[in-house]
C-alpha cells in the first residue's frame, strides 16, 4: 500500500498544507470535516499535490524535506515541476 504525501491549498488565504498519511481518501474527509486542528477554519481546501512513496519512512522524509523550505513559492514552483 502507498504512502502518499499531499499537497492542500487553502481556497479561501492560498495557505499550504503538507501532510502524509496511508488513506488519503480519509484524510482528506477529516481535512474536510473540520477534524485536523491545524487546518479546521481555515478552509475549504483543494488537493493540489499528491506524490505516492512505497514506504512511511520515505513519505515522512518526502513530508519533512517540503515543510523545511517554509516558502510557499518555493513548493509551488517544486510541485509544479514534478
Amino acid at each position: 500500500m502507498p504512502f502518499p504525501v499531499y499537497v492542500l491549498q487553502s481556497e479561501a488565504s492560498g495557505r499550504l498544507y503538507i501532510g502524509q498519511t496511508q488513506s488519503l481518501e480519509r484524510r482528506l474527509a477529516e481535512h474536510a470535516a473540520g477534524q485536523t486542528k491545524s487546518t479546521r477554519g481555515r478552509g475549504p481546501w483543494q488537493l493540489i499535490y499528491q506524490c505516492d512513496f512505497p514506504t512511511r519512512s520515505e513519505a515522512m522524509q518526502y513530508e519533512r524535506r517540503l515543510k523545511s523550505w517554509e516558502n510557499p513559492t518555493r513548493i509551488l514552483e517544486h510541485i509544479a515541476i514534478r
